[in-house]
């Protein structure tokens, strides 16, 4: 059985996470989607939320993916799961400079291991979990970033952060 790793924050997950989690699952016979924590970044969501988030926004995409969350390095989770590749989802060049240093890190510390890069759709490069905060925290429409229920995910946080 080929088993492959997504990693991220998904906070939260976007139309583009998607995009990536779709074409990836086609890659292998198990696709693992592992939600972490960046200490860098204050994320909106908590862990357990964007595990039901991801879970349910990729139900319908079938059988083959299973949501986890993970807080080790990332080549320790992929192995711990025996994958035989990572799953890296780039958007511009600026993304495959930052990638192509951690994968060769990975390399390093896994040489079993692959790293796979996949382009976001067109459509959808530009998108990233940080802006979608943004914009939404300005009023803006996020509608054509994230899924629907997502949308709602996030009206609800930014209403419990305001106090309303």
């Amino acid at each position: 059985m080929r088993i492959g790793v997504y990693p991220g924050t998904f906070d939260p997950i976007t139309l583009g996470h998607l995009d990536i989690i779709q074409r990836a699952s086609g890659l292998v016979d198990k696709l693992i989607i592992g939600v972490t924590t960046n200490p860098a970044k204050a994320p909106m969501f908590s862990v357990e939320e964007r595990l039901e988030m991801v879970r349910r926004e990729t139900a319908s995409l079938g059988k083959g993916i299973e949501v986890v969350a993970f807080n080790s390095l990332l080549m320790d989770f992929a192995q711990e799961q025996g994958a035989a590749m990572i799953i890296r989802g780039l958007r511009a060049v600026a993304d495959f400079e930052y990638e192509y240093q951690m994968a060769g890190m990975n390399q390093q510390l896994n040489d079993e291991i692959e790293t796979v890069f996949l382009m976001a759709d067109v459509s959808l490069q530009p998108i990233a979990s940080r802006l979608v905060k943004e914009i939404a925290r300005y009023g803006g429409p996020i509608d054509k970033f994230v899924p629907a229920e997502v949308v709602k995910d996030v009206a609800r946080r930014l209403a419990e952060e305001n106090g309303s």
